[in-house]
């Protein structure tokens, strides 16, 4: 345990950022699954719209040092590819 006044603050930091960086982090992969799970239903209307939800929860991670800017970019491209690929099946002609 920290003994000195700065260690206990620098604690008590850690400890909120840690439950804030655990929030965040599952708020995002949530986000994705959504895409994932409306992708795999063939659902294109919905997987459109988490998409939207995805790609910004995605981007708003990597600016605040969340995740990596590649792994986010990474993230987005496959997931845009798989919406993609949906939803020129889907459509008629």
């Amino acid at each position: 345990m920290a003994n000195h006044k700065s260690a206990i603050k620098r604690a008590r930091q850690n400890a909120k950022r840690n439950e804030r960086n655990r929030q965040q982090r599952s708020r995002l992969n949530t986000m994705v699954k959504k895409v994932t799970a409306a992708v795999s239903e063939s659902n294109p209307e919905t997987a459109q719209q988490a998409l939207g939800k995805a790609l910004r929860t995605l981007d708003k991670s990597a600016s605040r040092g969340l995740i990596h800017k590649n792994k986010a970019a990474r993230k987005k491209s496959r997931l845009a590819r798989a919406v993609n690929k949906l939803t020129a099946g889907a459509e008629p002609g």
